[in-house]
């Protein structure tokens, strides 16, 4: 299992859950070069060891436990791993 990021973030991006992830693994961070490019924020689903230290952080509710992803915001598991096969 992992978590997703889903609509909610898009033209949000804040950050407080990149600076609570232990691993890493929520990308792009305001230090990468492309940051202002992408709309949201990614997880890396190979990366995320599933802690859930990161959702609390959210503050437009936009990080779900895999398991628990609406169905409307299904898509947004491809799309996370979609970003990390393309920009990784």
């Amino acid at each position: 299992m992992t978590y997703v990021i889903a609509e909610p973030c898009v033209n949000t991006k804040d950050t407080a859950c990149v600076e609570v992830c232990p691993v890493d693994c929520i990308h792009p961070t305001k230090d990468d070069k492309d940051f202002a490019k992408y709309t949201m924020l990614y997880i890396n689903p190979d990366e995320c060891i599933d802690c859930g230290a990161c959702a609390p952080e959210c503050p437009v509710d936009a990080i779900f436990d895999e398991a628990e992803l609406p169905e409307k915001w299904a898509s947004y598991k491809k799309i996370n791993a979609d970003w990390f096969t393309q920009n990784r």
